[in-house]
């Protein structure tokens, strides 16, 4: 029997990110290829013009899995019956901004679409944000909407995840298919911390550590850490807008794993609530490694952290904690 269809909210749906993204849903990457979707669209009253034109484009497709769409500058009819949300729009930082400006403006923003998602999404809906600061917008996401699982709000590292592959795989010159197990640990900012040390690649005598394959500590310590920290800017500096495809493609990968389950044998990370796990402090959504089954993600648990990643974890805590305290005093 055909499946009943999920609705999918998109915000910022008339943005770079939106634009890459809402066909890559419509086709099936994020809930797979036999899931029919119905395509909730949010946008800002001034891009309700360029909405609209996302939207005859969407019908212009034809995608098969596509059984709708709702293109809407209301926030009550974006949310309403929602089973995903994908939240892309925020506030961008702008030349000169103080952070805690950018932080306000995003905390009310986020207030008011959680309140929306509180009140009229489905029961057990998953939120992923995208937009930046994404943990700390994610956690204001949370304090407004309650009655949301905690353990159904994420933030988008799978970027980042994603973009380590990428560098593993081309140092290697292997299939990035072949590398696995990769971890984003703490904030999707430029702290975060790229760990290969649990990493591994399939050879034809089977899989080898990252570590001893790339036989470069002074590399995986250095440059790796600090191109994929910088990655964001390095390709605003190269095509003028920011990452739009790889983070569309990774949200459709985060939701997509998240649903259907990760495979036997590895993880990915996500912006998930902290346990208390690795000595995060509870409380934080910090990005952690996790496996997925039946639609619920646990963290990977018992890795062992040397003493460089043990400061390394905890220096991006710390980043989360007072962004978490900005975004608190924002909201007195």
């Amino acid at each position: 029997m055909a499946k009943e269809p999920l609705r999918v909210l998109v915000t910022g749906a008339a943005g770079q990110i939106g634009y890459a993204l809402v066909p890559m849903v419509a086709r099936g990457a994020m809930l797979g290829p036999d899931q029919p979707v119905i395509l909730h669209m949010l946008d800002i009253a001034p891009a309700a013009e360029a909405l609209n034109g996302v939207k005859m484009e969407l019908v212009d497709a034809a995608f098969p899995l596509l059984k709708g769409v709702v293109a809407t500058t209301d926030v009550v009819e974006a949310c309403t019956g929602v089973n995903v949300a994908v939240m892309v729009g925020g506030f961008p930082r702008k030349e000169g901004m103080e952070r805690k400006d950018v932080m306000s403006k995003n905390v009310s923003i986020y207030k008011s679409q959680a309140s929306a998602l509180e009140k009229h999404a489905a029961p057990n809906c998953k939120v992923l944000v995208v937009a930046n600061p994404a943990n700390t917008n994610a956690l204001i996401l949370k304090e407004f909407a309650p009655s949301i699982p905690q353990k159904n709000i994420t933030c988008l590292t799978r970027l980042d995840h994603n973009r380590a592959l990428g560098q593993v795989s081309e140092r290697l010159k292997v299939q990035v298919a072949d590398v696995k197990n990769v971890i984003i640990w703490g904030n999707h900012s430029s702290t975060q911390y790229p760990d290969v040390n649990h990493a591994s690649v399939k050879t034809s005598s089977g899989a080898k550590p990252v570590r001893e394959l790339v036989a470069n500590d002074e590399w995986l310590k250095g440059e790796f850490i600090t191109t994929l920290q910088q990655r964001g800017a390095a390709i605003i500096k190269a095509r003028k807008f920011s990452s739009a495809l790889s983070a569309a493609s990774s949200a459709c990968d985060h939701i997509r794993d998240w649903v259907l389950g990760t495979p036997e044998g590895s993880w990915v990370s996500m912006g998930v609530y902290s346990d208390g796990s690795y000595h995060v402090p509870a409380g934080l959504i910090y990005s952690f490694p996790v496996t997925c089954k039946n639609e619920e993600w646990s963290i990977v648990q018992g890795l062992s952290i040397d003493e460089f990643s043990r400061k390394k974890l905890d220096a991006t805590a710390q980043e989360l904690s007072e962004e978490k305290s900005l975004a608190y005093s924002c909201l007195q």
